[in-house]
């Protein structure tokens, strides 16, 4: 669905007070005392910015918890003991996926998100419920938001036989990236599982995202398997890294050549500006030229009570982790969460130009570095020209 729309008196991109004229869902045209059709709803501000949506380009809409009763975490605390625990809790608390994730749409929304990312987990013993459930919600939810699905193996792919079968079973059922999860550390058999991805991704022509936990020589080794297969199947700028933490090494003689391979492979990296963990810079990381994008992870799920969603809060995040202060500096987290996952998700005519999608937001600062710092109430968020948000509230209510 797309709309007409004219906004007066914004600061689109932040730049001067300027009219942002929109047509069938496009900004058709940003100037001074524009013009609309008569009938066209006019939004008037007072030269608040004007900002293309957020994009989460890592998510997990088939787990968060959020809306339902408050419950006391007794997760273990090693990534398996989290995935083992996931798994059970999944079961017994009987979370509906559709239900839940169009209750973290509704919130991405108020926020200003326009684009998502999601990765569901496939595994023996939930099957394709999960997937069913995001599937049915983005299906319902796609005249307000975009959403892209990763099939993921988070219980292991090659550990657990019959994961691979329901893996091909999820992507014939319209997945966007096949997702894959530490080689080594989950399923002690780093060979079979990238050749397993891989080989789904060769099959169904789509792009793969990796979650990579694993630290220093365990992830450079996994990496370099990764660089191979990149190379024999010509997919250059088609992989994504999530989290990679072996990238946060304080071993120059590691990280440098790894960032050399990921460069010159246009291999893209997703960073959640963790705490806890070692990260990447996203410092060196856009210096070598490498795409960057980030994401909320999960949101108030059984890993962890923390999060709800808001994109700018994760451009805070990446800024603290990175010791990025100066305005400029703040900008660019900023971007991390907009251009860079747009650019990730292949996101077409995204930003805030005449021709672009009219996927946008507005809020009430003086410039980016204001809006990441202080987080100020969406005042507008719209998609392809209609207003999905006003004043932090969705237009639309989940279950």
């Amino acid at each position: 669905m797309t709309a007409d729309l004219l906004i007066r008196g914004g600061r689109p991109g932040g730049g001067p007070v300027r009219d942002l004229l929109v047509r069938d869902g496009r900004i058709a045209a940003i100037g001074t005392d524009l013009d609309a059709p008569a009938g066209t709803p006019v939004e008037t501000l007072a030269g608040e910015l004007v900002l293309p949506g957020l994009v989460d380009a890592h998510t997990h809409l088939d787990k968060t918890l959020w809306g339902m009763p408050w419950y006391e975490n007794t997760a273990g605390p090693t990534l398996l003991n989290k995935i083992s625990y996931e798994r059970r809790m999944r079961r017994e608390w009987e979370i509906d996926a559709a239900r839940q994730s169009a209750r973290q749409i509704e919130l991405s929304l108020a926020q200003g998100t326009t684009h998502i990312l999601t990765h569901v987990d496939i595994d023996t013993e939930n099957g394709l419920a999960g997937l069913e459930g995001v599937l049915a919600a983005r299906e319902d939810w796609k005249d307000l938001v975009d959403i892209q699905v990763a099939a993921f193996p988070q219980s292991g792919l090659m550990s657990r036989p019959g994961t691979l079968e329901l893996m091909r079973e999820a992507m014939a059922m319209g997945c966007d990236w096949v997702g894959g999860l530490d080689p080594y550390a989950i399923d002690r058999d780093p060979k079979g599982h990238l050749d397993a991805v891989f080989g789904l991704a060769e099959a169904f022509g789509r792009p793969v995202d990796i979650h990579l936990h694993e630290p220093e020589e365990m992830g450079a080794l996994t990496l370099s398997l990764i660089f191979e297969r990149v190379r024999a199947l010509g997919m250059k700028g088609r992989v994504t890294i999530s989290h990679a933490f072996c990238l946060g090494s304080e071993r120059a003689h590691i990280v440098g050549p790894l960032l050399d391979e990921l460069s010159e492979l246009d291999i893209a990296v997703i960073t959640t500006g963790p705490s806890g963990w070692t990260a990447p810079s996203v410092r060196q990381l856009r210096q070598a030229g490498i795409r960057v994008g980030a994401g909320n992870d999960g949101v108030r799920d059984t890993w962890k009570h923390y999060g709800d969603a808001d994109m700018l809060d994760r451009a805070m995040f990446i800024g603290l982790r990175n010791r990025l202060c100066r305005d400029e500096e703040v900008a660019a987290a900023f971007d991390i969460c907009t251009y860079g996952g747009a650019e990730i998700m292949r996101c077409a005519d995204y930003g805030v130009t005449v021709g672009s999608a009219a996927d946008l937001f507005v809020v009430e600062a003086s410039g980016i570095a204001e809006a990441v710092a202080r987080r100020p109430v969406r005042k507008l968020v719209t998609k392809r020209g209609q207003i999905v948000a006003r004043d932090g509230e969705c237009v639309r209510r989940a279950p």
